[in-house]
């Protein structure tokens, strides 16, 4: 009797579950891909009935199977190819959350029709795919936006909002950290391991993963100035763990009036996610994701005030809703197509100062 009771309840909830996703209003919304970790936050916030999604194109069966369950997404909604999602669905935009490296195949599908796109960073795999998708947006009149779970750090925008006060004087270093204890350390699933560690379909290891964070951070820092040359240096600390990509980079970038150094790492003790900007006049540091660093002097330090972002700047789904709605044109920040051509030729650079050994002028 209990177990029937349990059942009951349980069917009524997923039932009610259901009902709120159906009647979310708002432009549609289709995913492309399940096999990217990051995929947890959109598909919260369906569960928090914040998106309007209508299809998702998943060829692994075990992957619909496991989300479905979690977060009640109906049957109805799973297609094996998405071709076939978008002709029936007809999505107002796709994000995708496949391998980097078949992101160009999810706007080779959306471009033709007109549908924009939202992939998880980078953009692509090489600097070939980034090109290749820039000339279908450009073609057929589309967008192709890239999200990093960065882009909605406050205390990155207070960093950002502080220098275009000209607070700290002039910008002559950046450096950027970004990594963790590695992606099998830290329980990523299997799907999105095999092809993380894959250097066709990541296009790299660490160097790609989380490199693009800094190249990203400094192209928006540098309001979209292009660097006159790279050098990067890559190490192999986990030969046994990650035997196909290298687990660790440190890339130069160089700009006429400033040096900016991106540390990308799946060897390090603990994660981080922080940057620092070193001005004529002072020094910010933003520590992690709310908390912000100034000094001004040798030994005065201060913690300063790191306000909220404000709407549609606060997440990936109301800014892409926001751009649906026409309210921004997401054509000249670190989710546009612009900058993010510029942090593809950073880490396509990038790679091949490490292949060649040798600083690479672009």
């Amino acid at each position: 009797m209990k177990n029937r009771i349990s059942t009951f309840l349980t069917a009524i909830i997923c039932g009610l579950a259901l009902n709120v996703h159906a009647q979310v209003q708002g432009p549609k919304v289709g995913i492309a891909g399940l096999n990217h970790d990051h995929i947890y936050g959109i598909l919260n916030d369906y569960a928090k009935g914040r998106i309007n999604l209508v299809g998702i194109a998943e060829p692994n069966k075990h992957l619909w199977e496991k989300y479905g369950k979690q977060f009640h997404v109906p049957d109805s909604i799973f297609f094996e190819d998405l071709k076939t999602m978008v002709a029936k669905r007809k999505p107002a935009i796709v994000l995708g959350y496949n391998a980097v490296g078949n992101h160009v195949d999810v706007v080779e599908v959306c471009a033709p029709m007109g549908i924009p796109v939202m992939v998880e960073k980078p953009l692509a795999a090489t600097l070939e795919q980034a090109k290749r998708m820039e000339a279908l947006a450009n073609k057929y009149h589309t967008t192709v936006l890239t999200n990093y779970e960065t882009t909605w750090h406050p205390s990155l925008q207070a960093a950002y909002d502080i220098i275009n006060k000209d607070s700290i004087g002039a910008i002559h270093k950046m450096v950027v950290h970004d990594g963790h204890q590695g992606p099998k350390e830290i329980g990523c699933s299997p799907e999105f391991l095999a092809w993380l560690t894959d250097p066709v379909l990541n296009g790299a290891g660490a160097l790609n993963d989380f490199g693009c964070y800094g190249a990203d951070l400094m192209t928006w820092l540098m309001h979209g100035q292009k660097p006159i040359a790279v050098t990067a240096i890559a190490r192999h600390y986990k030969p046994g763990t990650y035997p196909k990509v290298e687990d660790d980079a440190t890339i130069i970038v160089e700009y006429p009036t400033a040096t900016g150094q991106i540390e990308a790492s799946w060897n390090w003790p603990f994660g981080i996610k922080d940057m620092e900007v070193f001005g004529n006049t002072g020094y910010l540091h933003a520590v992690d994701r709310d908390n912000l660093v100034m000094r001004m002097r040798e030994n005065t330090r201060s913690v300063r005030d790191v306000p909220k972002l404000i709407a549609p700047n606060d997440d990936a789904t109301t800014y892409f809703h926001a751009f649906l709605n026409k309210t921004i044109t997401a054509d000249d920040d670190r989710s546009s197509l612009k900058y993010n051509m510029i942090v593809m030729e950073i880490l396509d650079a990038a790679k091949r100062s490490i292949k060649e050994g040798k600083r690479i002028v672009l």
